[in-house]
């Protein structure tokens, strides 16, 4: 049983970030604190890492932010806090030079000025960017700062299963129960198989998104809604789970998952969608035509392709210098002409939606705190209220990093208030065994994502929630038995994160009866 301070999970730039912060405080004060970071694979592994396009913030005199606020609004079908998104794009701008600070790289033009982009949503260039591989590059300056201070125990391979909370020290917890609190968590170690207790007085869930539920996803294979999921099961709030986000753009690849992403910066530079045949669709579904909000280009790409049976539809960027194309999407080219052969200088670049990012989460107030106590969410597991019914492009990881901070503020305001009481347990799995049939997992997963493919997509209808609600509780119910009757594996706990998930979107879904942002029914439209 370890015992600390602070126990962070995700290795994104929410956890990453939050670490940064409380392990720099500390040691300025000189007070030593003890400071854990878990992370399910290898540290770099996260959501993050695969961002391609960038973070948005008003950086130019041309901007403003009541623009960026506007934008903002409109493209979360104004379902968007309006005091939360102010909070946001208000605070953006220091918090980029804080990510400067640590040694992340922003492409500039000559003069040395930002070269700041354009993307789908935005009504003035305010992208900041690494070439197409943003993500990535916060990650690595992230993670290098986070591995210069010795406050900070860095756990990989490490697998979060369950948060502590009064539960399970026998005491009844409901989502009404007053004064919940966490103190904690049980992890798996992935190398001894060993489930191990870490005590925690202040806990941060870090831990993305949940693409995994679905066959076709941009998210990396560890997307899997665990930290929702749990959250949930400790009876946590969470709100907002119909809101999907379809990215219009994934490669297509057929069976390849996840799925490799076309920025909506290729767009914002000039790419323009089209059919087979050359001809564009984009001006019959929206004025703005392919630099529209994400929903609607999904929306119309669905709909192109369920008109005419085709399996893609086109993305055609010739008109662009090759020596332009190599400049700023350098990963993208390369990847196009080494998996397909595909020279997108000369060659129109087939592009399908896949599920991308999730709306909804846990939810959170401003200093990024759920409703049980010392228990605190950011990045893409939370809810904040910052992207309402859509997310607009480039957000994301300016959400992560600005609650990221307010968490920090808030965590550190109330160090030394919180104690651990005694008496808790560790994991008990008297009775259980190792699975024998690891296939049943493998399967009941793959049925999962079947359902929520196919039913509880872009497009939705009551008959198809109503269908994927019934298949998954059948799902469900097989694999509790499995899971008390089995020992901890990690497949066996990701499937039992994602039937949490799923299950949260399904119901959210049938519950909500507008059409807003991305959640999309064609029975609203009849009974509206």
């Amino acid at each position: 049983m370890a015992s600390y301070d602070f126990v962070v999970v995700g290795s994104g730039i929410a956890g990453l970030s939050y670490v940064v912060k409380v392990a720099e405080h500390f040691q300025s004060l000189k007070v030593p604190v003890k400071i854990a970071l878990i992370t399910k694979t290898i540290a770099e592994e996260s959501n993050t890492k695969y961002a391609q396009g960038g973070i948005a913030a008003v950086w130019d005199q041309t901007d403003s932010y009541e623009k960026h606020i506007q934008d903002t609004m409109v493209a979360g079908d104004f379902l968007s806090d309006q005091k939360v998104v102010e909070i946001v794009v208000k605070e953006a701008p220091e918090r980029l030079k804080e990510l400067i600070s640590y040694g992340t790289q922003f492409d500039r033009k000559e003069d040395g000025s930002f070269d700041l982009a354009k993307e789908g949503g935005h009504s003035d260039n305010r992208i900041l960017h690494y070439k197409d591989s943003t993500g990535n590059e916060i990650e690595r300056s992230l993670l290098e700062k986070v591995k210069s201070f010795s406050n900070v125990d860095f756990f990989t391979h490490y697998f979060a299963i369950d948060l502590i909370t009064q539960h399970h020290l026998g005491e009844k917890v409901t989502k009404d129960t007053p004064g919940k609190k966490c103190f904690g968590i049980y992890v798996l170690n992935k190398k001894t198989q060993k489930i191990e207790t870490f005590l925690a007085k202040t806990t941060l869930l870090a831990t993305g998104g949940i693409g995994q539920i679905y066959q076709s996803t941009t998210n990396p294979k560890i997307a899997t809604g665990d930290g929702i999921a749990m959250a949930y099961r400790a009876k946590a709030f969470v709100q907002g789970m119909e809101f999907i986000q379809f990215h219009p753009t994934s490669l297509y690849q057929p069976g390849k998952k996840p799925s490799f992403l076309i920025s909506e910066a290729v767009r914002g530079h000039g790419g323009i969608l089209k059919n087979a045949d050359g001809s564009t669709f984009m001006e019959k579904y929206d004025e703005r035509l392919s630099l529209a909000p994400r929903d609607i280009v999904a929306r119309a790409i669905d709909s192109e392709m369920k008109k005419n049976g085709t399996d893609c539809v086109y993305l055609d960027i010739r008109h662009i210098s090759k020596e332009e194309i190599l400049g700023h999407f350098p990963m993208i080219y390369n990847y196009c002409l080494k998996e397909l052969g595909l020279d997108i200088s000369q060659e129109m670049i087939p592009v399908v939606p896949a599920q991308h990012y999730l709306c909804g989460g846990i939810i959170v107030n401003e200093f990024a705190q759920t409703n049980i106590q010392n228990l605190y969410a950011a990045g893409e597991c939370s809810h904040t209220g910052l992207h309402g019914a859509n997310r607009l492009a480039s957000n994301s990881l300016l959400e992560a990093i600005v609650y990221a901070h307010r968490a920090f503020l808030k965590s550190v305001e109330e160090f030394g208030t919180q104690e651990l009481p005694l008496g808790i347990p560790d994991w008990n799995d008297e009775g259980t065994r190792h699975p024998e049939e690891l296939v049943l997992v493998t399967e009941m997963a793959k049925e999962l994502e079947s359902i929520m493919s196919n039913y509880v997509g872009i497009v939705r209808t009551d008959r198809r929630l109503k269908r994927a609600y019934d298949r998954l509780e059948l799902i469900y119910l097989e694999h509790e038995e499995l899971y008390r009757q089995s020992k901890i594996t990690v497949p066996l706990c990701e499937l039992r994160n994602m039937i949490n998930v799923a299950y949260l979107v399904i119901k959210h879904a049938i519950a909500q009866k507008e059409n807003k942002g991305l959640h999309f029914n064609l029975d609203n439209i009849h009974q509206n």
